[in-house]
This record gives C-alpha cells, structure tokens and sequence, in this order.
C-alpha cells in the first residue's frame, strides 16, 4: 500500500501511471469524493502490494534498507540492483510487503434517540470485517445495580456474522453525563454491587457478549482502590463464565496526575486485573475547546510511553478517532465545533479551493477556508496521521488500537489496518 500527498498539476490518470494501477482503482480504494478536483496536500492510498519509494539526496540501499526494514540485499535483487552501486536522486524503486504481526482492533458504535440511524448499521457491516471487538455504546448503571439498555438492533448478529467478540460497554453516566455520585453508590455499597454484577452477568448471557468492558470516569480521587477491588471481584466472576473484562482509562502521564478524570483511574492495577485496557488518547482539540489535532501524535506517545511502564504493553489498546472537527474562528469559549468525518474535511478544501497542510509534530493534517465571511479551521485525520499512529503501535509492542466512534466514513484507515497488520478474530 502506498500513502500518495498529491502536488500542484497532478491529475489521477499521472498518479496512476507512476504507481502502475488504474484511475478507477484509486478512486474506489478512497471513496474519493473529489476525483476531479484534486486537492494539493490530500492524501491519497494506491492499492497496490508492497510499495515505491523516491531515492533522496543521501540516501543508499542500505539507509533505505533501515528505513523499511528490510535487507539491502533483498531491496538490490527485487530492483535488479547492484547492493553497492550509487543511487539517482529520484530513482524509483520498489519496496516490497514486509512482515506483519496480530493485531487487535475495537469499534464502538453509539445509537442516539429512539431508532439506530441506518448509517450506523452500514458502518459496522463495513468495519467489521477488520475488528476484533465491535462495541455498541452503552448500557447505562443506575442506583439500583439495574441496567438502562442501549439499542442494539443488528449488531449482535453483525458481530457473529464477522467474528467479532461483542463488547458489553457499561458507563457510570446518568442523562449523558458521568456521575461520580453514582460511581460511588456502585463501588460502595456492596448489596446494589452483587445485584449489579447479576445483572450484568444474566444481560451478556442473553445477547452473546463475551467481553464486558467498564467505562467508569469521573470516579472520586477517595473511591479509586473500591474501584480497583469491584474490578477484582468482577474479573473472577466474568472468568467463571469463560468471559474477557476491560476497562476504558484515562489519558494519563504519570500516576500522580492530578483531575477528577484522572485519579480514580489506576494504570497498575487496571493492567494487574483486567484482559486489556483501551486508553482514551484523543480530544485534545475537542468540540468545546480551541482549534487542534484531536489526537496529536506527541501527545499520544507521552501517554502510551507511560502506560508501558506501568502495564503490560500487550494489554494496551489505543484510543483513536475516526472524525476531526470545524472550528469557527476567532474560537469563542461557550461555542461548539461541528464533527466532520475526513470525507467531508476533503471535501471541504475542494469546495473551498484550499491546500491541506501537515503539521509534522502533531502528525496531522488542517486548513483553512472562509465561508460567510466567518474563517475556519478544520483538523482532521487522513492515511498520514493514521500511518504515524499505527507505527507507534508496532514501536511499543502494544496490542492493538480502539477507535470512537464508527458513523463518519474513513475508508483509508480499514485499508491501511490489513496492509499494517493480521486483524486477530476471537469470535466463533
């Protein structure tokens, strides 16, 4: 698979013809909305095995070598080289499919109002072919130890139908917000526990869940080793039945972190206790802030770099979105982003005749466009940002990745997932 940035004067037929494949191919590999009017700064994925590269002042087969993880020797017999011989800046040469590893990846799905938007559907048919988990979100605690059922429709069957372990996501939330007062009655109060836990246990029977998944944030600094010993007593229960348990955390950085967000969450013993851990690691540019990548690359890496050190690396998931957001500009504390998938973020800069800048640290790509006479600035993910994260995923050995939410279309990320690495299928 290549990962292609187009540049001023390019057409899709040139493009096709440097990478040997055909325009129609391109076209369907992207869902590209804008065939015709080419944005300079997209990118763009060439469906093709392995892939080319362009040879840059300095470099050697040996540094290319390095670079992709291969042999010189092998890059000199596949491109009918001498190993030693110079290279022409600009040469092309062919870098073939190297190995891949196991993999896992999960997807919630999020029904809002009283009927699950077919969209939603279509989507976790389409990503479910490379998940390992798929996530409807959620069912809901209340005081009681009962349980508030999201809609499921389809996706039970939509998970057996692709192998995936379905994913029972219980939150702590009460009218859409996470509630530490119910957090506390639930972690506390041992009587409406064992009820909880009855419940969730005769719930997952009934729909098939074989992974029952704790969203539990907003949780009180005090309430943090009740929380880990619910955990403890959940696990061996779950284990009784031959289940998975996981948790959802925080982005943390170090264990003294201090936020309500952060201090019930406790990394060592949630990697101890549970199967595996997804780690939240995106809305640092969220719907209510000022405009940035939602899940800057740097950012990212200081979480996951400390979560290693405190957990296994292959119990860890990393959080990724699946949107980016439109800002209005001057931002104005009190105003709201619009989602947009990155669709419609290319979409946009075609409409609007803008450039796509890449911003190099955080690992994603933006622009700018006027409409109404109001600027905007959009940040957004694309093959690049998704490339940069999944590296980092084989850079620290960890287990797989975790995205929010399906419902925006992000054809390149399903591509690159099978090009990366062996999606692992728990399902029967």
């Amino acid at each position: 698979m290549q990962i292609h940035v187009i540049k001023s004067n390019e057409s899709l037929t040139t493009i096709a013809r440097t990478y040997h494949t055909t325009v129609n191919d391109i076209v369907e590999a992207n869902d590209l909305p804008n065939p015709n009017n080419l944005v300079i700064g997209q990118s763009i994925v060439i469906p093709i095995i392995g892939q080319f590269y362009f040879v840059q002042s300095g470099d050697s087969l040996y540094s290319i070598a390095r670079k992709f993880g291969v042999t010189a020797q092998s890059l000199a017999s596949v491109n009918r080289l001498n190993v030693n011989q110079p290279l022409n800046v600009g040469f092309r040469l062919y870098i073939p499919q190297g190995t891949k590893r196991n993999a896992e990846f999960n997807a919630y799905v999020e029904p809002r109002g009283n009927t699950v938007a077919p969209i939603l559907e279509s989507s976790a048919r389409e990503a479910a072919p490379y998940l390992t988990y798929l996530a409807p979100f959620s069912f809901q605690a209340r005081r009681d130890g009962t349980l508030k059922e999201p809609l499921l429709n389809q996706f039970p069957a939509i998970a057996r139908a692709n192998r995936n372990t379905l994913m029972m996501v219980i939150n702590n939330q009460e009218n859409d917000q996470f509630s530490d007062e119910l957090g506390r009655i639930l972690l506390n109060d041992i009587t409406i526990q064992d009820r909880f836990l009855n419940n969730i246990i005769a719930t997952a029977k009934k729909y098939g869940f074989r992974d029952i998944h704790f969203d539990f944030e907003f949780i009180r600094p005090v309430d943090r080793e009740a929380y880990n010993n619910f955990l403890r007593k959940a696990k061996q229960r779950f284990s009784r039945e031959g289940w998975l348990m996981s948790t959802a955390l925080a982005p943390k950085t170090s264990a003294t972190q201090k936020g309500k967000w952060y201090e019930g969450h406790d990394y060592k013993a949630h990697g101890e206790i549970s199967d595996f851990v997804v780690i939240m690691t995106y809305e640092w540019g969220y719907s209510g802030g000022p405009a940035m990548a939602v899940s800057p690359i740097d950012q990212v890496r200081k979480v996951l770099e400390y979560a290693v050190t405190e957990m296994p690396s292959n119990k860890i998931l990393m959080g990724q979105n699946l949107y980016g957001y439109d800002w209005t500009l001057p931002f104005v504390q009190g105003t709201v982003a619009r989602a947009v998938s990155p669709q419609q973020a290319i979409q946009l800069a075609a409409t609007h005749n803008v450039p796509i800048e890449y911003d190099t640290k955080a690992q994603a790509p933006h622009f700018r466009y006027t409409a109404d006479g109001k600027e905007h600035e959009v940040w957004f993910e694309d093959a690049r940002s998704i490339q940069a994260k999944f590296d980092l995923i084989k850079e620290l050995n960890i287990r797989g990745m975790s995205y929010w939410k399906l419902g925006l279309a992000f054809p390149q990320n399903w591509l690159l997932i099978v090009n990366n690495f062996n999606v692992t299928k728990r399902g029967s």
